[in-house]
């Protein structure tokens, strides 16, 4: 069975603030764009730079999707699961989602001056 993998932008300082919330607070493995192997490459859209993606056994969510989903199995929002499984049925739910992580995605350096990280330090990509 594949780890449930969350994928982000490493060279963002707001992203790797979430993806040390999200590391802190669940069991995913967290990897940033420039430690990416090529068989977890291979599972992601072409343009997987374009937003966050979470990769699991099943598939993967990528941009809103994919942080509702880190969410979910985060030790804080776990109890929330029957609430969005009762949201998701409604078509807006899922427009108004992605269109907030595309709000929130366009305007991350707005948002890295409240939450931020230093991105961590780059490796040398692998020859795979």
């Amino acid at each position: 069975m594949t780890e449930t993998t969350l994928v982000y932008d490493d060279d963002c300082g707001f992203c790797t603030w979430w993806a040390e919330y999200f590391d802190d607070r669940s069991d995913l493995r967290i990897v940033g764009f420039s430690d990416l192997d090529s068989d977890l490459r291979g599972r992601l859209p072409t343009d997987y730079e374009d937003c966050a993606h979470l990769v699991t056994g099943d598939g993967v969510y990528s941009c809103g999707a994919s942080i509702e989903q880190a969410f979910v199995r985060t030790d804080v929002v776990k109890p929330a699961g029957d609430v969005l499984e009762f949201l998701r049925q409604f078509e807006d739910y899922e427009r108004l989602r992605e269109r907030t992580y595309r709000w929130v995605a366009d305007n991350r350096d707005r948002w890295g001056e409240l939450l931020s990280k230093t991105p961590p330090t780059r490796r040398e990509p692998e020859n795979d």
